[in-house]
C-alpha cells in the first residue's frame, strides 16, 4: 500500500473503528465486535484502491463524512452521525430557532413529512404526510438527517423557509414557501359527533392533554355521549409519557406498554390504582400520520380491549434517541429505546395494524380534501352496532 493510501486508511478508519467499537459495547458482543472488524479489513481495502486509483486527488475529509454517513444510514432514520460543527451546535442548544412551521419529519431518500401539525403554516399550505421535500431553501435534503432537517425548518419568528415538495406519482415538485411562528401547545378540542357519539381531536400530547382530555370527555358525557371516537389521524407530535398518562384515563388494570433498551430486560409499564375513570367505549382513528405518543396510547387502549382503531396503519416511529459522543468530537444520534404493544410487538418501524382498514383518499397538491370523513363515519357505525348489541 503506498504511504498517500495508508495516511487514508488510518484517518478515515480511526472514527469508523470508534462505530465499532461503539456497536460492540451497546450489544455487549464479543461476536458484534468480531463482525465489525471483519468490515473494517474490507473498509482498509476499499479505501486504498480509492487513494491510490481515483482519478483526482482524494478529499480526506469528504471521504470520511461520507463514511461515517453511510453507517448510520444503515440504521432508522431517526439515527445520524453529527459532524463536530454540528454537536457544538446542539452543545449550544441551539435547536435553529423558536418558530418552526409545524412539520413532523423522517427521511426516505430524501426528508419526507410524516405529518403537519394542526394549525400550523405546514398545515395552511396543505402539506400531508408521505410529501416529500426534495429541498429546503435551495439545498438538497438527498444527505441531510433527521436532525439538521428539524433544525433548518426552525427560525425566528416571521422569516420564511421554501420548501420543494414532491407529492405521488407526479413529475414536478411544488415550491412552497412557509413563515415560521411560534405555535402554542394544540388542545384537545370535541363536539358531538353523532347521537350518543363524542368526537376529541387530540392534535399532540403534552403534559397537560391528559387533563383536557378528562374535562372534554366530561362536557361530551353531559351532553348525552356514551361512547368516544377519538383522532389521532396527523398526531405526530408530543412526548411517549404524555401519551401513555393519558392511556392510563382509559386503562385501569394491565400493561399499557413494554418499553425495550438494548441489552436489557423489557420494562413494562402498567396501569395503577386510580388508572381506568374513563369507561366509554371507544373507537381510535388513525392513519399513516398517526406516530410515536399517539402510537403508544392507541396500542394501549387496543391491547387493552379498550378501544377499536380505525384508519390505516400507523407510521411506525415509537422510540427514544441518545448522543453517542466520538473521539474526534463528532457523535451518534442513536436509538437505544423502543416501545412494545401489550402483547410485546414493536411498533418502532412497524406501526399498528387498524382493526379496521379504511384508506385515506389521495389528494392532489392544491385540492382541498373530500367534505366526507369515511374513516369517520366507520367509527361512528361501529359504535353504534356495539351500543346496539
Amino acid at each position: 500500500m503506498k504511504i498517500r493510501g495508508r495516511v487514508l486508511v488510518l484517518a478515515v478508519s480511526v472514527p469508523v473503528i470508534a462505530f465499532a467499537v461503539v456497536g460492540g459495547f451497546l450489544g455487549n458482543s464479543a461476536l458484534a465486535r468480531e463482525d465489525s472488524y471483519q468490515y473494517l479489513r474490507i473498509f482498509e481495502d476499499v479505501v486504498s484502491l480509492i487513494a491510490n486509483n481515483y482519478v483526482e486527488e482524494v478529499n480526506i475529509d469528504k471521504v470520511m463524512h461520507g463514511a461515517m454517513h453511510g453507517l448510520a444510514d444503515g440504521l432508522d432514520p431517526d439515527s445520524a452521525y453529527l459532524d463536530v460543527a454540528q454537536v457544538k451546535v446542539l452543545d449550544k442548544g441551539d435547536p435553529g430557532g423558536a418558530a418552526q412551521t409545524g412539520l413532523e419529519i423522517t427521511r426516505q431518500y430524501y426528508l419526507r413529512v410524516i405529518a403537519s401539525r394542526d394549525g400550523s403554516p405546514a398545515a395552511k399550505a396543505g402539506l400531508m404526510a408521505g410529501d416529500y421535500i426534495r429541498a429546503i431553501d435551495g439545498q438538497s435534503t438527498r444527505d441531510t438527517s433527521v436532525y439538521e432537517g428539524q433544525r433548518l425548518l426552525r427560525g425566528k419568528a416571521g422569516t420564511k423557509v421554501r420548501l420543494t415538495v414532491l407529492r405521488g406519482n407526479a413529475a414536478e415538485p411544488h415550491d412552497v414557501e412557509l413563515v415560521r411562528e411560534e405555535l402554542p401547545a394544540a388542545p384537545v378540542k370535541s363536539r358531538v359527533a353523532a347521537p350518543g357519539v363524542g368526537y376529541l381531536r387530540v392534535a399532540e400530547f403534552g403534559k397537560t392533554t391528559p387533563d383536557q382530555m378528562k374535562a372534554e370527555v366530561a362536557t361530551l358525557a353531559k351532553a348525552g355521549a356514551r361512547s368516544l371516537v377519538i383522532d389521532l389521524r396527523g398526531t405526530a407530535f408530543g412526548d411517549t409519557d404524555a401519551g401513555l398518562a393519558a392511556a392510563r384515563l382509559f386503562v385501569k388494570s394491565g400493561v399499557l406498554a413494554y418499553r425495550q433498551d438494548r441489552g436489557k430486560e423489557k420494562e413494562p409499564v402498567s396501569a395503577a390504582t386510580g388508572d381506568g375513570s374513563l369507561s366509554q367505549t371507544t373507537a381510535v382513528l388513525t392513519d399513516n400520520g398517526t406516530s410515536g405518543a399517539a402510537e403508544v396510547f392507541a396500542a394501549a387502549l387496543s391491547g387493552n380491549k379498550r378501544a377499536t382503531i380505525v384508519g390505516e396503519r400507523t407510521f411506525g416511529r415509537a422510540a427514544r434517541q441518545k448522543l453517542v459522543r466520538l473521539p474526534d468530537g463528532s457523535a451518534l444520534m442513536l436509538t437505544h429505546l423502543i416501545y412494545m404493544t401489550p402483547a410485546s410487538v414493536a411498533i418502532h418501524e412497524k406501526g399498528l395494524v387498524p382493526d379496521v382498514a379504511v384508506e385515506q383518499p389521495d389528494v392532489e397538491f392544491g385540492q382541498a380534501p373530500p367534505a366526507k370523513d369515511d374513516t369517520l363515519d366507520k367509527a361512528i357505525e361501529s359504535l353504534t352496532v356495539k351500543a346496539a348489541a
